[in-house]
C-alpha cells in the first residue's frame, strides 16, 4: 500500500464517493474506471492512501496526533477490505481524539464495506440555464407566508 502525497491526487480523491463518520470521512476514487473513461489505460497500480486533517480541528499537535491515530487504523486494518486500484483519503475530525481506538476501528470496517455516497462537486460544463429534461423554466414557487 502507497501513500497519496502529491495535491493534484488529493483533488482528484474529494471528487470522488465518501462516506461519513464521526471520527473521519473516507473518500475514494477508482482509478480504474477513471483511467478507462479519460486515458484509455489501464492503472494497475496498488492501493494508495492519504491523510488530511485541517486546521479548524485543533492546533499542530492535535492535528498530528489525530493523523497519527488515522494511521494506526489503516495500518490494523486488513487489506483485503480495501478495493484494488483504488485511492482512499482519511480526512480526520475533532472526535478522532476522544473517540475510542477500538470504535474507530469498527467505523473504519463499516466504512469500507458501505456503498459510498457519490459527490459532485458541481465542477462540470456549464448548462447557460438550459433545462435537459425539455420542459421551460418557470417562476420561483410562491410562498405560502400570510402577511403580517
Amino acid at each position: 500500500m502507497d501513500r497519496l502525497r502529491q495535491r493534484a491526487d488529493f483533488l482528484a480523491v474529494a471528487n470522488g464517493a465518501r462516506v461519513n463518520s464521526p471520527a473521519f470521512v473516507l473518500q475514494s476514487l477508482d482509478r480504474q474506471s477513471l483511467d478507462r473513461q479519460n486515458l484509455g489505460r489501464d492503472d494497475s497500480g496498488p492501493i494508495r492512501i492519504g491523510f488530511t486533517v485541517t486546521k479548524k480541528n485543533g492546533n499542530a499537535p492535535q492535528r498530528n496526533r489525530i493523523r497519527r491515530r488515522l494511521r494506526e487504523l489503516v495500518k490494523r486494518l486488513d487489506p483485503v477490505s480495501m478495493q484494488p486500484h483504488h485511492d482512499y483519503v482519511l480526512v480526520g475530525r475533532r472526535d478522532a481524539l476522544s473517540r475510542g481506538f477500538a470504535t474507530m476501528l469498527d467505523d473504519l470496517r463499516i466504512a469500507f464495506a458501505k456503498p459510498a455516497r457519490h459527490t459532485h462537486k458541481g465542477r462540470g460544463p456549464k448548462t447557460d440555464g438550459q433545462r435537459t429534461d425539455g420542459l421551460k423554466p418557470g417562476p420561483a414557487p410562491a410562498t405560502s407566508r400570510k402577511p403580517d
